[in-house]
């Protein structure tokens, strides 16, 4: 019996459930956690700063996991959820959701550490690398359903393209867990018992490719003066496609790609990717525009935001039949970047003739709104993926070499082309740093 299925059988038969919020805001603690302030327009949690800031360096995002909904989770058990650096710092500090819960969620204990370089594979820890997480110094708290929590800076020197360990025990029940479900990254659960002090990981006897409860790590420094990037994304920008705990999604390989700068030229990627997600509706988690708030303006030192969604609006159910729908809601999106001094680029939607979903029409919507992303100046920069990846044969179609079979996501070597498309001066360059022509009003 594998180590998946024994898993799922700890779990407590309820119905999964999505519960999709707006309004969620980051939880306050006395000392290190501040209250979350409320923007005219804008909903969920709002960027957060803690004590450690003044006079240390700038805090920012390392690593992101975007929260996609629910689903039960075994009392008891601690979860060693794995998760990759992009760039490096001299502390850490750990994010924490129970935004899409219904009950109170009592964490009991979590910890932060190095993953064994040695054993990649596995839950073993670096040894002495464990930290104790706390939250307004205190190891156990209670996160309100709806909030998200920071802790307290994590003394932990992390290092850039390493696995960390974040290990959650959740002591009793309650009710469902906030997750990001397709990981396509391996983590670890013990089935009972606090084991998030444990270097040797022998208590974690069963595996799960989602991440549970953890949805960031930022780090420290004067090295992450560059700030960090937001890839907001669907399926694509998730990993599927991508070989599974090989940290080959395209955020991961432009992360590589930026790492070849000087330290502090290059900023950290934050993938929030959800797969099935939409950019007008809610689904597969909240709608991209919904979770602007949660999964990008509360991100620590958010710089450029990358925006590449749209397909499953154009082929899901209901579609999206009219271009200037999803054209428009670009154009709040931007707006709503600026605001927050973020400047955002736009990729063009990639093909996927050859999928169950594809028809003539909506290729004719798709067309049309990547002739509005390249022309119309939408955006502060463009990053044309479809005129990389698509087969020059067949436009409406993947290159055969970047296709996993679906004709809709990416390989490894598709992946690495989506990658080296985004112009890393546009990224390096500030929100109004040169001209820019504004686009035309919303039609």
């Amino acid at each position: 019996m594998s180590r998946a299925i024994v898993f799922r059988r700890l779990l407590v038969p309820l119905a999964t459930a999505l519960v999709l919020s707006s309004t969620g805001a980051i939880a306050s603690s006395a000392g290190a956690i501040a209250e979350a302030r409320s923007v005219p327009g804008a909903s969920g949690p709002q960027p957060v700063r803690t004590r450690a800031e003044a006079g240390t360096g700038a805090w920012t995002g390392t690593w992101e996991a975007a929260a996609s909904g629910t689903v039960p989770a075994p009392p008891g058990a601690t979860i060693r959820n794995v998760v990759h650096t992009s760039i490096g710092g001299r502390a850490a500090r750990v994010r924490l959701s129970n935004r899409l819960g219904t009950r109170p969620l009592r964490l009991g204990a979590v910890t932060l550490a190095l993953r064994h370089p040695d054993e990649p594979g596995s839950p073993r820890a670096l040894a002495g690398s464990v930290r104790a997480v706390t939250f307004a110094g205190a190891r156990a708290v209670t996160v309100p359903a709806g909030r998200d929590l920071v802790s307290d800076p994590v003394p932990l020197s992390v290092p850039a393209d390493a696995d960390l360990l974040v290990s959650v025990h959740t002591p009793a029940d309650s009710g469902p867990a906030t997750y990001h479900r397709s990981a396509f990254q391996t983590s670890f659960v013990a089935p009972a018992g606090d084991r998030t002090g444990e270097e040797s990981g022998a208590g974690y006897t069963a595996t799960v490719g989602s991440w549970y409860y953890v949805t960031g790590v930022d780090v420290l420094g004067a090295a992450t003066a560059a700030g960090s990037v937001v890839a907001l994304g669907d399926s694509i920008t998730d990993g599927t496609g991508s070989t599974s705990d090989a940290n080959h999604r395209w955020p991961d390989l432009l992360a590589a790609r930026l790492r070849g700068l000087p330290p502090h030229l290059g900023p950290g990627v934050l993938n929030a990717g959800i797969s099935g997600n939409r950019l007008l509706l809610d689904g597969q988690g909240p709608s991209a525009l919904t979770r602007l708030d949660a999964d990008v303006f509360s991100r620590a030192g958010v710089r450029t935001l990358i925006v590449l969604e749209g397909v499953n609006d154009i082929k899901g159910t209901p579609e999206q039949r009219d271009p200037r729908a999803l054209e428009n809601a670009y154009r709040l999106l931007v707006r709503r970047a600026h605001a927050h001094g973020i400047k955002v680029i736009g990729g063009t939607i990639t093909p996927y003739g050859g999928h169950a979903a594809y028809t003539p029409a909506r290729e004719a919507v798709r067309q049309a709104v990547n002739a509005a992303v390249r022309t119309d100046r939408i955006f502060d920069g463009v990053a044309d993926l479809d005129a990389v990846v698509r087969d020059p044969a067949r436009p409406n179609r993947i290159l055969p070499a970047y296709d996993p079979g679906d004709h809709l996501h990416f390989n490894d070597a598709g992946m690495r082309a989506l990658a080296g498309t985004i112009d890393l001066r546009s990224l390096l360059t500030p929100l109004g740093a040169g001209p820019r022509t504004p686009g035309p009003s919303p039609r």
